[in-house]
């Protein structure tokens, strides 16, 4: 797709490479100040919970990772945009929080109360009640989180030979079977145990696909026509699952074969850096389909261009390929510059774009 777009074979979009140097040189100087030393996490839900980390039970290395696959699972497909007038206010703490951090510490509170168990069964009134939605606070897609969790409920009791004991930290026991365990692998997993909970999806040959979208501009001869495949949130959990994997005794190598994010914090960083122009300003302006070709084309040539810059912001700060892969970029990194850049051009910091939310996207 960015092969297609710096041709200018993508309806909607103008690619200036040479605008890379501005969005490496605001991550790598982001990067500098929230990590001086480079001592960087990857890039996971745990750096959104409240202090960090939430306390797991204690006890033996594999339980204690599959109460950290419970929580983290359920509250990485709780992520996507909330809109810009939501709140979460922290009955324990009582500090206030939005967007994805409002969202993790809400998912944790539920999940730490118990009121998580019963997935199958879950109302949409209940989850509302436990993000405090009301009328002046509104979750957008709050419908969609709940249809979502009610899949994976249903999911569960579908698969026991993945999801032991009915818990989701069975998948934990599926990938301990290996010692040695590539970071895509991961990913593989997730994709077959969670595909069949996204609704209103593509599907091919009878595969739910999950975030994968058709684009005009990919031809090929096959069933594979026109398909995006990006998984944004499934992506985004299987690095999160890499510290409970690792803490209970399971090398994770390969990490760099997961892509970069297609969300609208990287996105937008290289829209506001010029990276990526539209061609129609108005388009900012219009409201959008998340299976727009507008859309799907800047959330594909995102994961590209990230790995165009990585190099560059590497040589910044000067680290090696090792010391800093793509998920230490995300997290220094890319995600937050994106956040900064956009609140500096729009109130509330939202997205370049309006885009149209069923909760479980982006």
């Amino acid at each position: 797709m960015l092969d297609i777009g710096l041709g200018g074979g993508i309806e909607g979009w103008a690619v200036d490479l040479d605008r890379l140097d501005v969005a490496a040189e605001l991550t790598a100087s982001v990067t500098r100040e929230r990590y001086p030393d480079l001592a960087i996490p990857f890039h996971a839900r745990w750096r959104h919970f409240v202090a960090g980390q939430p306390a797991l039970p204690a006890g033996y290395p594999a339980e204690r990772a599959r109460c950290a696959f419970d929580l983290v699972i359920l509250s990485v497909l709780l992520d996507a945009g909330t809109g810009s007038g939501w709140r979460y206010r922290d009955p324990v703490t009582g500090a206030t929080f939005s967007r994805s951090e409002g969202l993790a510490v809400a998912s944790q509170r539920l999940f730490e109360a118990g009121q998580l168990r019963d997935l199958a069964g879950l109302e949409t009134e209940s989850l509302a009640e436990g993000f405090q939605v009301s009328e002046d606070n509104p979750l957008a897609g709050l419908e969609g989180r709940a249809a979502l969790l009610r899949g994976l409920g249903t999911q569960i009791e579908a698969r026991p030979d993945l999801f032991a004991g009915g818990r989701l930290g069975g998948l934990y026991d599926v990938l301990a079977k290996h010692r040695r365990l590539p970071a895509p692998a991961i990913l593989e997993l997730l994709l077959e145990a969670l595909g069949p909970v996204w609704a209103d999806r593509l599907v091919v040959d009878g595969v739910p696909l999950g975030d994968c979208w058709r684009h005009p501009a990919l031809r090929r001869g096959d069933s594979s026509d026109g398909l995006v495949p990006l998984h944004k949130l499934s992506q985004w959990l299987a690095y999160s699952l890499i510290e409970p994997l690792e803490d209970s005794g399971i090398e994770v190598v390969d990490v760099d074969g997961l892509t970069g994010l297609a969300e609208y914090r990287n996105g937008g960083l290289f829209v506001d850096t010029g990276v990526l122009r539209l061609t129609d300003p108005e388009a900012s302006a219009r409201t959008h389909h998340v299976s727009d070709p507008l859309i799907v084309a800047w959330r594909a040539m995102t994961v590209a261009l990230l790995d165009r810059l990585a190099p560059r912001v590497r040589a910044l700060l000067g680290a090696s390929d090792d010391s800093f892969p793509l998920a230490r970029m995300l997290e220094g990194g890319t995600w937050v510059a994106g956040r900064r850049i956009a609140a500096e051009r729009r109130p509330g910091g939202g997205p370049p774009f309006t885009i149209t939310s069923d909760g479980t996207v982006f």
